[in-house]
């Protein structure tokens, strides 16, 4: 069985996660010097774990009908 969650909860998880990453980084960030690129790289890094997800289809965004296309 595959696990397939729906556009709403996909949308949701996708919003709790970025601002859970930014805030991550931004903390990682004050307490520790650390340089632009590995910020850049733990960025990208969680990015690509989102974007990993959606390609296996377990998220279905919808981006909260932001871009609701009429199909013909």
């Amino acid at each position: 069985m595959k696990l397939k969650l729906s556009p709403l909860v996909s949308d949701i998880f996708i919003s709790i996660y970025a601002v859970i990453s930014l805030y991550i980084r931004f903390k990682l960030e004050s307490e520790t010097p650390i340089s632009t690129i590995n910020s850049m790289v733990i960025g990208v890094c969680f990015v690509v774990i989102i974007w990993v997800l959606i390609k296996l289809k377990v998220l279905n965004p919808n981006w909260f009908g932001l871009f609701n296309y009429k199909k013909k």
